[in-house]
């Protein structure tokens, strides 16, 4: 009665309340309804938003929301960049398997198949980045370089300053990190390299007006580009972790590639479209610029996002566990398959294929370890067979199918990676890159447990049940 009397209009007020949130929660279910997604996922998002709507519109807003089909570069841009460079159709002595793969990733991202390369692969930081800084001494012309996370510490520092030399040279440098990936890293260095030349600028940069539209699509992607004859890609960032190691752990265990050949013009691609999705302005490899053969590797490099109308790269995967005969070795730090993806490697491993996955046994991200340890137990009743990494973080993201494919990159086997990052992978077709990559898998499982199901079972209790409330949230993790 007194709230009556001091506010006649309350009762009117609250109704209206009322219906604009009735028409907003119904709203933003149609919404979800009309994106034709996975019906499973649909009925998660409209279960959440009728049961908890406050929270629902909260976790949509920031998780829920689709890029699908938003353009990053033109057709009219796009064809500049490929425009005169050497590009080939797969050759007929691939298999009819890998022939099939390379179509699928001309399809799912236009990815052209380069012939003559040469591949070098690093598993250590301390190689990888010292091999890196010798070619960027060596830059004429332009340096482009992307990566998630630049930490500013030891390895971060002595790259900016390495950089910044280079740009008071002359030569162009140009760099990319994810504003979401490096936002807990001290401005300096970025400002640090502007103030030296370089044109740094963050992916999707988060400023309170775009924080919840852009908060969930991160840049994953590490690419090297230097001048043109010269690429690197893989799952390494730019940290100490990578080569010294951290509190005094062992260096964390990654693989990244070094190409030479005409696949870096692929590599060229990638970059110069995410520039252009930053700033509209493109970046073409100068004509006189054409990679020479230098090796006899084939090779396609598929950027993969959010953006695209396919989730490019679980594709890619999908489609390399499905043709797999012999054998499917997996590294990743994190195995947080959707539903497809797991049942095609249940179904390989059924069917015969030695289907082996390496995960870390200490990962960076206690609540990533549970939701990755829900999975372990139906992969083991199939057949396959689960490895423990227990050397130091295992983050390499390495898939290798039979004798002759492998794809590597910064694709996880997760969701995160297939579904809401920037990814880049390199697709190699070469039995000589298989062989190598293998010798380096089992190397890598010689310091791995085997995990046996009896022993799985074990677990307690509490631990399947974090597990299983950690799953939960694998689609956003």
């Amino acid at each position: 009665m007194v709230l009556a009397e001091l506010f006649p209009y309350a009762h009117i007020v609250y109704d209206i309340f009322m219906v604009l949130y009735v028409l907003t929660i119904v709203g933003t279910i149609s919404v979800i309804v009309g994106e034709n997604r996975n019906p499973v996922k649909s009925l998660a998002w409209a279960t959440v938003l009728v049961l908890l709507p406050i929270a629902g519109i909260i976790l949509y807003l920031f998780f829920g929301r689709s890029l699908r089909n938003q353009k990053m570069i033109s057709r009219r841009k796009m064809r500049k960049l490929n425009k005169g460079k050497n590009t080939t159709t797969p050759p007929e002595n691939l298999s009819d398997e890998n022939r099939h793969q390379v179509h699928l990733a001309h399809a799912l991202a236009q990815s052209k198949y380069y012939e003559g390369n040469k591949v070098e692969v690093f598993t250590d930081g301390k190689t990888k980045f010292d091999t890196l800084k010798r070619d960027i001494a060596q830059a004429k012309e332009y340096i482009h370089i992307q990566y998630y996370i630049i930490e500013n510490d030891n390895l971060g520092r002595e790259l900016a300053d390495l950089l910044i030399g280079k740009a008071q040279q002359g030569v162009k440098v140009r760099v990319i990190y994810d504003h979401v990936g490096s936002y807990t890293i001290n401005s300096g260095l970025f400002k640090r390299l502007r103030r030296g030349g370089v044109e740094a600028h963050p992916f999707l940069k988060i400023t309170f007006t775009s924080f919840v539209a852009r908060l969930n699509w991160r840049n994953h992607r590490k690419v090297v580009v230097i001048d043109g004859t010269v690429g690197y890609i893989g799952g390494m960032n730019v940290a100490d972790r990578y080569v010294t190691g951290k509190k005094g752990k062992n260096p964390w265990r990654d693989t990244h590639l070094r190409i030479t050949g005409p696949a870096v013009q692929g590599l060229h691609n990638s970059f110069a479209v995410d520039w252009n999705y930053m700033n509209n302005t493109l970046l073409r490899m100068p004509d006189t610029v054409t990679p020479s053969p230098t090796g006899d590797m084939g090779v396609q490099i598929v950027p993969s996002g959010p953006t695209d109308m396919w989730n490019g790269n679980s594709f890619v995967v999908l489609r390399a566990i499905s043709m797999a005969k012999k054998s499917l070795f997996i590294q990743t730090p994190y195995f947080l398959p959707s539903d497809s993806l797991l049942k095609a490697l249940q179904a390989a491993a059924l069917s015969g294929v030695d289907v082996r996955v390496m995960i870390p046994r200490r990962t960076d991200s206690v609540l990533l370890r549970y939701a990755s340890g829900s999975y372990i137990k139906e992969s083991l009743l199939s057949g396959i067979k689960i490895f423990l990494y227990d050397d130091a973080m295992m983050h390499a993201k390495v898939v290798i199918v039979d004798d002759d494919f492998v794809t590597a990159g910064s694709s996880n086997f997760d969701f995160r990676s297939f579904e809401h990052n920037f990814e880049c992978n390199a697709l190699i077709y070469s039995t000589e890159f298989n062989s190598k990559m293998k010798e380096i898998f089992m190397d890598d499982q010689h310091k791995s447990t085997r995990l046996i199901l009896s022993h799985w079972k074990r677990r307690r209790i509490t631990t399947k049940a974090l597990e299983s409330l950690a799953r939960l949230l694998a689609p956003i993790l």
